[in-house]
């Protein structure tokens, strides 16, 4: 029986090594929260975003490295800093806009990031999320921003245009005023066509069409949605993440519907605690990384249907969904982790930051044998 055991074993341990690895390359601890990490297009440099003790908000440049990562840069400002992304402008510009805790959004360049060049009151509480599609350099996305604030609203900037959103989505007269959590920008793909998918508390998540001002798709997953993203943003729709309190992974396939009119979905538990953030590998749509609030992170392959519609017995056509695959899961830290994202000019490389005010740069092996 020992034998067997010890067998057994070994063929489980070749089995996992030849799954991609999540391998913890530099770890860097700070004296403040982290709420959100970016790596900056076309370098080895990432800004990390977040709060002092003293209530103030934080942006650091850091430099990467062969085995560390140093602060360049470091700025401080009256309101903590909650998200960012750099999709306000092409790559090469690398401007990043932030969202705050006193509803302001911003940008700035990062040779003056103390001087914002864009700032404006977008929301009447904390910017929860901003996404965008402009610094995609492909595509046809504009150099618009979206904002989801925990005032419920929903709102597109053009950094062209001062003061007030070229987009206001309210929530309808009467209604519960769910916080907006996540947002995310796609479906970029002619120089008119762009959509915004929302993610609120109460579990809800609506689709909407800029182009022709309407809400295209919505549903409710009956938990707090933390995480949304497209799994690219200048094409035609195809998947949509969303990631819960609630500790489940739902995938939308945008293309196909069910006998209901429903979008067709797979969804799964992960984590066993609340899914914090979704983020699709750069160089392959169908694998992303999502981060737990017991610490761990998982990575996953999406796998398409052998058709994606198929006819049903009566002669009307619906959609079938894919299948998840998880490909590796490890505990990387021990509080939540908070925040994800990839670089984009090297595969498998990422960064993360957690509660226990880390940060993690990670490199992923393996990933292009999948």
């Amino acid at each position: 029986l020992y034998h067997v055991l010890l067998t057994l074993r070994i063929a489980a341990a070749l089995i996992n090594m030849e799954k991609p690895q999540l391998v913890i390359h530099i770890e860097k601890n700070f004296n403040y929260n982290m709420f959100d990490v970016k790596w900056v297009p076309s370098s080895a440099r990432l800004v990390v975003m977040g709060c002092s003790a003293q209530g103030k908000g934080k942006l650091e440049i850091l430099e990467m490295s062969s085995d560390e990562v140093n602060i360049i840069n470091s700025t401080e400002y009256e309101s903590s800093l909650k998200c960012g992304t750099f999709r306000a402008s092409g790559a090469l510009s690398r401007q990043l806009a932030f969202g705050d805790f006193g509803g302001n959004l911003k940008i700035v360049d990062l040779t003056k990031p103390e001087k914002p060049i864009y700032s404006v009151s977008a929301h009447k509480n904390i910017v929860n999320a901003v996404d965008g599609v402009g610094g995609l350099n492909v595509g046809e996305g504009a150099a618009e921003l979206v904002t989801g604030g925990s005032d419920s609203i929903v709102n597109v900037w053009d950094p062209r245009l001062p003061d007030e959103p070229v987009v206001n989505i309210l929530p309808q007269d009467g209604t519960h005023r769910p916080d907006c959590w996540t947002v995310a920008a796609g479906n970029a793909f002619t120089s008119q066509d762009r959509c915004i998918a929302a993610g609120f508390d109460n579990g809800d998540i609506k689709l909407f069409d800029l182009r022709n001002s309407q809400v295209l798709w919505e549903t409710n997953v009956r938990n707090g949605v933390c995480s949304l993203e497209f799994d690219r943003r200048d094409i035609e729709m195809n998947k949509l993440v969303a990631t819960t309190l609630g500790a489940y992974i739902h995938v939308f396939d945008l293309r196909t519907f069910d006998d209901h009119k429903r979008l067709v979905s797979v969804h799964t538990t992960a984590h066993n605690s609340t899914v914090w953030c979704v983020k699709h590998l750069p160089q392959d749509r169908d694998i992303w990384i999502t981060t737990g609030g017991n610490g761990s992170l998982n990575l996953w392959r999406y796998r398409y249907p052998a058709q994606r519609i198929k006819k049903t017995a009566n002669g009307g056509l619906k959609g079938m969904p894919g299948t998840l695959e998880c490909l590796q899961s490890q505990v990387s830290s021990t509080q939540p982790i908070t925040s994800f994202d990839w670089s984009s000019d090297k595969k498998g490389l990422g960064a993360f930051t957690s509660i226990d005010q880390t940060l993690r740069i990670i490199v992923v092996t393996k990933l292009q044998t999948l």
